[in-house]
């Protein structure tokens, strides 16, 4: 599964509470998801099990980038899982691992293929944006 897992982690400086908030609430994930220079709109978000998870990203050209997400497992301050199932499809599994004030915040997305975990890195550069945008968490989280 190797071929097919993009993954990154990272320790927070703020407690895992906020975090999880941060990642589960869309007055705070509209502020801070996408990569740099993106703009998100959230049109749904009921993190439950099941729930579905829409949003548009709107690139800095003026695209405008239609995603969907349905969560497949939360554990409170644990761990999100959900199925990305518009456009390219994989799976993100987000962990949250509290350290004293800190929090390890490890976000794996598994593709269908390998081929299509290159088609999305070649296309949409997923692999700077997923990095950009645990940068952005992070400074997010600082500003609060």
């Amino acid at each position: 599964m190797q071929d097919r897992t993009m993954t990154i982690s990272r320790v927070i400086n703020a407690p895992v509470g906020l975090v999880w908030e941060v990642w589960t609430t869309p007055s705070h994930i509209k502020h801070w998801y996408g990569p740099d220079g993106f703009t998100t709109t959230i049109i749904t978000m009921d993190v439950v099990e099941g729930g579905e998870w829409e949003f548009i990203l709107h690139g800095p050209d003026g695209t405008d980038y239609p995603n969907k997400n349905i969560y497949k497992e939360l554990i409170q301050h644990k761990k999100i899982v959900f199925n990305h199932v518009v456009g390219p499809k994989f799976q993100t599994t987000i962990t949250f691992d509290a350290q004293d004030y800190n929090t390890l915040v490890i976000v794996s997305m598994l593709f269908e293929s390998k081929e299509q975990k290159e088609i999305t890195i070649n296309e949409y550069k997923a692999d700077v944006g997923l990095r950009q945008n645990i940068d952005r968490l992070e400074n997010y989280l600082t500003s609060l």
